[in-house]
């Protein structure tokens, strides 16, 4: 797939038309050819009156109409297959845009964005769609161009003052409007920019309208969704009212222009200096100039809302990534951190060896944060100091898909997606999984109670809020066991679940991941002492550093461990 690489909103609707220049090209020369074949059917009209019906000659109407019903299947033809090469080049590149932008949210090694999930939703979504729709102006400015030179050429050829009249004219018309497109792209911006605002609050309230509903905090978070929607109201039709106005002055001058020749040729027609043929022409030249007139004047709009959209993707597009990766492979496991200090870690020691099952209790949550984030590429390069090694390589030599499947780290607040239990825990390989295989995990997790009770085939809606907070853990736990990576980090996997669940998945992940002769290494980060009794060994860190290391029974009588653990 080609990449965007760095570029600016222009770079994207650049590469836009140059990578759909064929399909373009063929459109908008057959979309032109139907602007030309319509003028000319005003112009066979003018002239079947002169000398057709002007003559009274029958062979010369049935010879003249003959004509024109084959400039209508010209017409007709060329504007179907012209229409059918525009729109199959919108519907590929708005597809080739959307997968490119999610392909850039997705990436392995992370992406530095100050923009939200929901923000950035609109982006691969809308902002996608409206950059590909440039494939749809493109062809309506070239005909509208060709359909007034068309008309001017015409008009030109029965008098030269009405031609002159389109010739002068249209450039000064456009002129004068195109000054207004600057201030039409700020607001076309403005508007978008609070309208993925308003997605993404909407996006935060639904996923967590469970908690919301528990803290009776409905009407607050209501509320704030009705103030970002009102502002992206104001925002919209502010935009609108500009655009508005704009179209209303645009069409207004775009008839006031076509009146002007109409009026004029009336004059000349009385004067004798055109033939009734060429009024008829001419009249109907004027309202044909109408919509040329009018889709030139509103062009400026419509790219000012690509060029919107194209400045929204390149933004995400050119944002750096947060793990250069190397190419080194990463066969090994086990974690290795010597003098790490990034947030609230300071210059953070610690080695977890192959085939360990470490718990991690931390006396302030910030240096929990701050080492799940690190270990899971949250951080680059240039946000901390010290080493971090997994199976003995550098992270920041290492190949990122490799390290990705090496280190699986299983946040706190994880998501699940649209589908079924099954999807969630095995992907879409599950009709396929080995029985034997998820069992296992679904025991350790104790996620078997949930497929017990409902099957695999229960329906979970989007990031899971269809289930409760402890079976989401639970499904999620089984996924990351499933996955069988050398290293698993689990950041409190088990808050939602009872002590006795909670002790049965001490004792699954033990089973599961640290059997005998196993070198896959596990790190719980929890405060949970029914966890952290199934673990092999605990490290206690606090103001970022580590300060105990020991068994739990050890640790029963260390003051910041008893504090945090057996309060």
């Amino acid at each position: 797939m080609p990449k965007l690489g760095s570029v600016d909103p222009r770079g994207v609707l650049r590469r836009t038309v140059v990578r759909n220049r064929r399909r373009l090209a063929v459109g908008t020369a057959l979309i032109s050819v139907h602007q030309v074949c319509e003028a000319s059917v005003l112009v066979l009209i003018g002239i079947i009156v002169d000398r057709a019906v002007g003559t009274g000659s029958i062979s010369a109407i049935i010879g003249w109409i003959g004509v024109l019903a084959g400039l209508f299947v010209v017409l007709t033809t060329a504007y179907r297959f012209g229409a059918r090469q525009l729109m199959i080049a919108i519907a590929t590149e708005g597809h080739r845009l959307r997968v490119e932008v999610a392909a850039k949210i997705l990436d392995r090694r992370g992406i530095r964005t100050d923009l939200r999930w929901g923000d950035m939703l609109s982006i691969s979504t809308t902002d996608a769609d409206n950059t590909s729709y440039l494939l749809d102006y493109v062809p309506r400015i070239v005909g509208a161009l060709v359909a007034t030179a068309v008309a001017a050429i015409v008009l030109l050829t029965i008098d030269v003052p009405l031609g002159s009249i389109v010739v002068v004219g249209t450039p000064v018309v456009l002129g004068l409007l195109g000054l207004s497109s600057r201030f039409i792209t700020e607001r076309v911006a403005q508007q978008q920019k609070l309208a993925g605002a308003s997605t993404s609050t909407a996006t935060d309230l639904i996923t967590g309208l469970r908690p919301l509903r528990g803290i009776g905090g409905e009407d607050a978070a209501a509320a704030r969704y009705r103030a970002v929607s009102r502002e992206s109201l104001r925002a919209t039709l502010a935009a609108a009212r500009t655009q508005g106005a704009y179209a209303g002055v645009a069409g207004a001058v775009g008839s006031l222009l076509a009146v002007g020749i109409a009026l004029t040729a009336g004059w000349f027609a009385l004067d004798g200096r055109i033939s009734v043929g060429e009024l008829i022409t001419v009249i109907g030249l004027a309202q044909f100039l109408i919509e040329p007139l009018g889709m030139l004047a509103l062009a400026p709009g419509w790219v000012a809302e690509a060029r919107a959209s194209a400045d929204r993707i390149a933004l995400v597009m050119n944002a750096d990534v947060v793990q250069a990766g190397g190419e080194q492979s990463v066969t090994g496991s086990g974690l290795r951190l010597h003098d790490v200090s990034v947030g609230t870690l300071d210059r953070l020691s610690l080695v977890v060896e192959p085939g360990e099952f470490v718990g991690v209790v931390a006396a302030r949550a910030s240096d929990s944060d701050a080492l799940v984030r690190l270990l899971a590429g949250g951080f680059g390069r240039d946000e901390y100091t010290g080493t971090v090694e997994v199976g003995g390589t550098d992270v920041e030599s290492a190949d990122t898909t490799e390290l990705r499947s090496a280190l699986l780290v299983e946040p706190h607040a994880t998501d699940l997606f649209s589908g079924t239990v099954g999807s969630n825990i095995a992907g879409s390989n599950i009709g396929s999984a080995d029985p034997t295989t998820i069992e296992p995990v679904l025991q350790a997790s104790a996620a078997a109670d949930v497929v017990d009770e409902h099957g695999l085939d229960l329906v979970v809606s989007e990031r899971g809020a269809s289930l409760s907070g402890g079976q989401r853990q639970r499904v999620a736990l089984a996924r990351a066991l499933l996955a069988r990576p050398h290293t698993l980090v689990l950041h409190d996997p088990t808050t939602a679940v009872d002590s006795v669940t909670e002790h049965a998945i001490g004792r699954g992940i033990a089973a599961t991941r640290h059997g005998v002769g196993s070198r896959s290494s596990t790190v719980v980060v929890t405060s949970s002492p029914v966890l952290l009794a199934a673990t092999g060994r605990v490290v206690v860190i606090d103001d970022g550093r580590v300060v105990a290391d020991g068994t739990h029974a050890d640790l029963g009588h260390h003051p910041i461990y008893r504090a945090t653990v057996l309060r």
